[in-house]
């Protein structure tokens, strides 16, 4: 099921159009780009020099069919860092739909592990500076159309597809007008959200595809955020599809039956962090409560539910 989805989502959201077809030859190639590692997302917001540079390895990829530009998809990996049977997957199924890809791991580029930095105050930071950084690595290739890139994440990655909607977030890592074209979340952590203003988001629509036996992020968590976003009058640029008899993960090849990891952090019961120009606050029964201090995913829980349908 997911497999159909993520491409028609794809297509919808950017448009295979149609090109002048060329004579090079399709596949992968191995790059790299240039990124940054942040301590927190008070680092990226207050616009201060990130910790440290890193160089991030890479796989960009064409259709067979190549045209004289592309639309392309950046997707971003799990917790358990890049896997040819899920991100690699949906990969090959998007350069078949005519679409250039890039995937990487954000975690493997640090020498660590998802598992490694779970709840951290850098955890989620660094996925959204790659993602940026990705963004301008294709934006300059010649054969992408910088105008129809989106991105597309899973888990942790989906998380990653959601934050560099925040406009915020993209003002201070990619200045300029440039974003992404659309952003696809495939059960999100639901750790983040912004406070509720006009241009909180940056515009380009956000697809989030759930589980309704997600144990790691309930369906009535995003509910309620987009409850309070409406409310205050900033409505977000977001759809949902619920997948009813979806566990957490439940793309992933190799977990084929609903389980517990006691070494994965859930967010379950974690109030949703808001991101806002000023003061950043706790999502708490549907309204903003003020908070100070350092911005971290709280260790609410020690288990995360993984599974498929």
């Amino acid at each position: 099921m997911y497999r159909t989805s993520s491409i028609l989502v794809a297509m919808i959201a950017l448009g295979a159009a149609p090109g002048h077809c060329l004579d090079s030859p399709a596949g992968r190639t191995a790059v790299t780009f240039q990124s940054s590692t942040y301590g927190d997302m008070r680092q990226i917001l207050t616009r201060e020099a990130p910790t440290a540079a890193v160089t991030v390895k890479a796989n960009l990829g064409f259709p067979e069919q190549a045209r004289d530009r592309h639309p392309a998809v950046i997707v971003v990996h799990t917790i358990t860092g890049y896997r040819d049977g899920n991100e690699g997957y949906v990969a090959g199924e998007l350069r078949k739909a005519g679409f250039a890809t890039l995937t990487y791991d954000s975690f493997a580029a640090r020498s660590t592990t998802g598992t490694a930095l779970q709840g951290s105050p850098g955890y989620l930071p660094i996925g959204v500076a790659d993602a940026y950084a990705a963004l301008q690595l294709l934006s300059s290739e010649p054969r992408i159309d910088a105008n129809r890139i989106a991105i597309i994440g899973f888990s942790y990655g989906g998380e990653i597809a959601h934050l560099t909607a925040f406009e915020a977030l993209r003002s201070a890592l990619y200045p300029g007008p440039g974003r992404f074209a659309a952003h696809v979340a495939f059960y999100p952590g639901g750790n983040f959200g912004v406070v509720a203003e006009p241009g909180a988001y940056t515009g380009s629509p956000v697809l989030m595809l759930l589980g309704g036996k997600d144990e790691n992020l309930p369906v009535t968590k995003i509910e309620t955020y987009l409850a309070y976003a409406r409310a205050a009058g900033a409505p977000a640029q977001i759809e949902t599809v619920l997948y009813p008899g979806a566990y957490h993960a439940w793309t992933v090849p190799d977990v084929t039956r609903a389980q517990f990891f006691s070494d994965l952090v859930s967010t379950k019961k974690c109030p949703i962090i808001l991101l806002g120009p000023k003061r950043p606050a706790f999502l708490i029964d549907g309204d903003e409560a003020l908070r100070s201090g350092r911005l971290r995913c709280m260790r609410c829980c020690r288990a995360r539910l993984l599974g498929r349908i």
